[in-house]
């Protein structure tokens, strides 16, 4: 048996500033569905993600919170993992740039190009964007502003080392516009870099810092620390072991088959990324992409974290399938152009292509088979011509996903796997299985249609498994498909199925959503994060202002959720004067009954408000441990009215 050919596909290592949101979703899960394809495909696959590490902004953050860069990074990247497992990222390798390999990968490779030439010591003056941590020029701002972010630049000047970007320029631009390469995509993209960047005149790149002290050390000069993007760019080398002994993978699996990314670092990949590796004299990655971001609220923005528009992948995961997130975005991104995120989109994408079409065409095919014949379909069949439409537009399918999948055309190969999935629900109405059932004669005819739409259903459920890696198996299962005739090579074969193939009803794979409630509920769930969010130390304050608040202990006497609110709980309860209502947005953490009784901490000065046409007068206290949020509770030896200070 012939060895497998080797792949390799990278995401980009996310910045760990933050919690992951859905915004970082999008690359990782097409990396997946390519992965997961290739695989399917007979490839040896190394699928690679991580985390960049360093940084001023990771610095400052960690200082605003009185810890250190690694343990403040060390809490995200866990989360980071956690989410990667809950939308089934099957990735080889997760590399971090604080790991030790790829630490002494970098100090290599900076050594190397400095004794080589590619890189020397001079002075840096120039506009500096602290959060996206990159130098521009006066031309390279729009409207004085950083053009990434659009946040304001600062004046920099340091002593720093440099890296001869500007020697790679018409190298670059001859990459770029080679058609028959295709190195970027999509062409859009390369336009950018050449009118924006490279005719402009590329300028020499600074390549470390002494402003701050988050980064791996230079080796010959310890005043510097690598500047972050000749840190992170190399991570896709260091994670195969080039030029340290923990892997041994980069003859093998370099150069990369595909580095995939939203748009705004395609530039750090398709001019700084291949300049180093012509330094280095080692090969260029095979192909670039750069997608579009998932946008999200009115003004159509990049999604993010420090705006609030942030959707929780965790939250929809668990309500509505991981399969069903993965769907959606990659249905609705248009490979290059913004994809605007929101979740009536969603429930009306599930409901349309989930619920009614694929869902339908199963639990319809399945329970007719069951019906008619007994879950198992007799050996006598009768095909003809009329049944030749839907097979020819499944045979065509295979080689269209194939090549839509790898180059991320998502969108694309799922839509016409839809209309496969459309074609087989017409052909149910245009055959009539019940009229033909009411015939004893006709009955092996209905036994070929019903074949027909369960191999038509085997074929476009291989080709959806990338997408949907969980339902499909329970798809497989319900129309006795076995591993024999799921492969990827057995969607490109009609009637597979053994003839007397036997179904097996199963659960309603994807139950229609109730839009309104829906959007009520996560309008609710996301309620507690408003009014009570984990935020940094907040500035330092006088101590009158914190006098101002009368902080009382308070007795519960009773407790019990307000009608029509699923986050709101309402409570009666002394404060030593005498008795009050308050209402507090913790009832998705408590049960009533588990607060009667109960000495709370209590805020009693505040303005009464109105929630739900109710008065609160005050607030419970409460912390956030983890994902929920905890009273303050004292023990039944406090009194209530006791002053908190």
């Amino acid at each position: 048996m012939s060895e497998k050919t080797p792949f390799y596909i990278t995401t980009p290592i996310y910045y760990p500033s933050g919690n992951p949101h859905i915004g970082h979703c999008y690359s990782t899960i097409a990396c997946d569905v390519v992965a997961r394809m290739k695989r399917m495909q007979g490839y040896d696959v190394m699928f690679l993600t991580g985390t960049d590490e360093h940084g001023q902004k990771i610095e400052k953050k960690a200082q605003e919170l009185g810890t250190t860069p690694k343990a403040y990074v060390d809490e995200i990247v866990d989360n980071f993992q956690k989410l990667w497992a809950t939308l089934g990222i099957t990735y080889d390798r997760f590399v971090r740039t604080t790991d030790d390999y790829h630490i002494k990968t970098v100090q290599n490779i900076f050594e190397k190009l400095y004794k080589d030439g590619w890189i020397y010591k001079s002075e840096y003056k120039g506009k500096y964007c602290t959060p996206c941590e990159s130098f521009w020029t006066e031309s390279q701002l729009v409207d004085g502003k950083c053009p990434d972010c659009g946040r304001v630049v600062t004046d920099a000047s340091e002593e720093a080392y440099f890296f001869k970007l500007s020697h790679f320029a018409p190298k670059l631009k001859e990459l770029l516009l080679d058609e028959e390469r295709n190195f970027l995509n999509p062409k859009s993209r390369v336009n950018e870099m050449i009118h924006n960047f490279i005719d402009p005149g590329l300028q020499d790149l600074c390549v470390s810092r002494t402003s701050f002290k988050w980064g791996i050390p230079v080796t010959f000069d310890d005043k510097h620390i690598v500047y972050v993007w000749i840190d992170a760019l190399t991570n896709y080398i260091s994670a195969l072991g080039y030029m340290n002994d923990t892997y041994n993978d980069y003859e093998k699996f370099w150069p990369a088959d595909m580095h995939v990314m939203a748009k705004e670092i395609v530039r750090f990949h398709s001019l700084i990324w291949p300049s180093i590796l012509m330094a280095l004299g080692e090969p260029l990655p095979k192909k670039v992409y750069g997608h579009g971001w998932i946008t999200f609220g009115e003004g159509g923005g990049k999604m993010s974290k420090s705006k609030g528009n942030v959707v929780d992948p965790f939250v929809l995961s668990e309500r509505y399938g991981v399969d069903s997130l993965r769907y959606h975005l990659l249905r609705e991104m248009v490979f290059g152009s913004d994809c605007p995120y929101s979740n009536e989109q969603m429930f009306n994408r599930y409901n349309s292509d989930l619920a009614n079409d694929l869902g339908n065409l199963v639990s319809r095919t399945v329970a007719m088979a069951q019906k008619y014949f007994g879950e198992t379909l007799p050996l006598q069949k009768e095909f003809n011509e009329s049944d030749e439409e839907l097979l020819k537009l499944t045979d065509e399918l295979p080689s269209f996903v194939d090549d839509a999948f790898t180059t991320l055309r998502f969108s694309e190969g799922l839509e016409r796997i839809f209309r496969v999935i459309a074609r087989a629900n017409k052909y149910i109405d245009e055959n009539e299985p019940w009229i033909l059932a009411k015939d004893e004669a006709k009955k092996p005819r209905l036994a070929a249609v019903l074949y027909n739409l369960l191999d038509t259903v085997r074929r476009c459920t291989i080709l959806l498994t990338p997408v949907m890696p969980h339902i499909c198996p329970e798809i497989f299962e319900q129309i006795g498909a076995g591993e024999d005739v799921t492969t990827w090579e057995a969607s490109k074969t009609r009637h597979l199925l053994p003839a007397q193939v036997a179904v097996k009803k199963g659960r309603v794979l994807f139950p229609r959503i109730d839009i309104e409630k829906e959007l009520a509920e996560l309008e609710a769930l996301s309620a507690p994060d408003r009014e009570l969010p984990e935020e940094p130390l907040k500035d330092v304050t006088s101590f009158d202002n914190f006098a101002a608040l009368d902080l009382r202990a308070v007795k519960v006497l009773s407790c019990e959720r307000v009608p029509k609110s699923d986050k709101l709980l309402k409570f009666i309860v002394d404060d030593g004067f005498g008795e009050r209502q308050v209402l507090s947005g913790i009832a998705k953490y408590y049960e009533p009954e588990q607060l009667v009784g109960k000495t709370l901490a209590m805020i009693v000065n505040l303005a009464p408000r109105k929630m739900m046409g109710l008065e609160s007068n005050g607030m419970i206290m409460s912390v956030r441990d983890g994902d929920r949020f905890r009273v303050v509770e004292f023990g039944d030896d406090i009194k209530a009215g006791a002053d908190i200070s």
